[in-house]
């Protein structure tokens, strides 16, 4: 049982590092070709940065899928199901789209006709939902249309529902990242713990998308140095999406009686991760969420639900006093919570203790997303090991009364007029603005120099 956990871990990693090593080069690829488009009215980002991250992912995701084939307890997955080869073709398809996307703003009816496609093109080549289980009737087949057509609907579904979150530095790539923890989990319980061989092309699925968003991070947490933009938040939804149609559409709930009892008894032991209408509303819940509120925010003001605006959960965050690190954080903890959830929930030996951990994990998430003003500190064991953001900041000394006279006379304005002051060395993009108060502060300091030589001259006798 180790060895196939090897395997994953070794694909993971790999697709991580193509992924990491990827982005830098791409982001000088994104500026020369000028994919930094100007800030708007609804991005909380203070300065252009390039996009097309995408492109990073993509690499990860063939670099993944190639170490994969040569594995040996992964490459039976290629030999004998067609699903990952159909999962590359709807992935390039939907990444070229993302590409023209991030490069030229391409009209968002195109951009949901290009969904449609990828999906078609891999429902063509085999992937897609054949049957369903439902709890207390069994197995339901679906004809070929109504397979068609459920497949399409997840596939747009959770593709604009990563794509709609993408509004925070790792918002996107981190909650995706969760899920597909959770889902990789499941997937491998099956195989692995059951012995279910379908189940073997979601997990690696899941191992891949994991591999993506981890290499992809580094580049994207706050402040971010590039965006995945289209290109990329499209690309991980439809892998996302392709694990959860082959979990959810090939393997059998006959299957399961071996270990459940009967056809029925598997069908509602597998209810929380195998209904695939539900499956993207539990294991991406958050972007789901916020996918639906936002059609019908646009809807009932009169806009088109493809019209971007600022009403997104990660905003609302913002909006009650919430640092862009503590949203992107309190984001990561609901989606963990539902996800894990879930998957833990679908084990009937531990379902109470799992409610009951939901229950309070819930109450503590809710008492932190009321405190704003609460700023989370790492103890001082862990200072070494956590983001300066999150350590303890040390009590400055007591200045004698002559330093402190000094700096108020002195270093004030040595800082305003460039004399080797405190603020000396800031980024471009205060800039500006510290040149806009240094020729104020100047223009003040040489006024009431003026003041006071008049005042003087006026004094002497003449």
């Amino acid at each position: 049982m180790g060895q196939p956990v090897r395997d994953y871990l070794l694909t993971l990693c790999v697709t991580a590092a193509v992924t990491y090593l990827l982005t830098g080069p791409v982001r000088k690829f994104a500026i020369t070709v000028g994919a930094m488009p100007a800030i708007r009215a609804r991005d909380v980002h203070q300065e252009p940065t390039p996009r097309l991250g995408g492109i990073a992912m993509f690499g990860g995701l063939c670099a993944g899928l190639i170490v994969a084939d040569h594995l040996h307890n992964l490459n039976g997955v290629f030999a004998l199901s067609n699903e990952p080869r159909a999962l590359l073709s709807g992935a390039a398809l939907i990444w070229l789209i993302g590409v023209l996307d991030d490069k030229f703003e391409i009209d968002a009816l195109i951009k949901l006709g290009g969904q449609m496609i990828a999906a078609a093109v891999m429902v063509l080549q085999g992937l897609t939902i054949l049957w369903l289980p439902i709890p207390g009737v069994g197995t339901v087949a679906l004809t070929q249309w109504q397979s068609t057509l459920l497949t399409v609907a997840l596939v747009v579904v959770t593709i604009n529902a990563v794509n709609f979150v993408d509004g925070l530095d790792g918002l996107a790539a981190g909650m995706v990242c969760i899920a597909s923890a959770a889902f990789f989990l499941y997937g491998y319980r099956l195989w692995v713990g059951y012995g279910i061989e379908a189940a073997a092309p979601a997990t690696l699925f899941a191992a891949i998308v994991m591999g993506m968003c981890l290499g992809f991070l580094p580049h994207n947490m706050h402040p971010a140095r590039i965006f995945m933009g289209d290109s990329g938040s499209m690309l991980i939804g439809l892998v996302l999406a392709a694990g959860a149609i082959s979990i959810t559409g090939q393997v059998d709930p006959d299957a399961m009686k071996l270990f459940a009892g009967s056809e029925q008894q598997a069908t509602h032991a597998m209810l929380p991760v195998f209904i695939p209408l539900m499956l993207p509303l539990t294991i991406i819940a958050i972007p789901t969420a916020d996918l639906v509120l936002a059609i019908v925010r646009r809807t009932w003001n009169g806009k088109s639900p493809f019209a971007a605006d600022r009403g997104h959960l990660h905003h609302r965050l913002l909006e009650i006093g919430h640092s862009h690190s503590r949203s992107v954080l309190i984001m990561y903890f609901w989606s963990g919570l539902i996800a894990f959830g879930t998957v833990g929930y679908s084990v009937p030996s531990a379902s109470m203790w799992i409610v009951l951990a939901i229950v309070v994990l819930s109450a503590v998430g809710l008492v932190l997303l009321l405190t704003p003003a609460f700023t989370p500190r790492a103890p001082r064991w862990a200072q070494a090991v956590v983001p300066p953001r999150y350590r303890r900041r040390k009590t400055p000394p007591t200045a004698t009364p002559s330093e402190a006279t000094r700096e108020a006379q002195q270093g004030p304005l040595e800082g305003r007029m460039g004399q080797g002051g405190p603020d000396d060395g800031k980024t471009a993009e205060r800039a500006p603005v510290a040149a806009g108060v240094a020729g104020v502060n100047g223009a003040t300091a040489i006024g009431a120099r003026s003041r006071f030589s008049d005042r003087r001259n006026a004094g002497t006798p003449r």
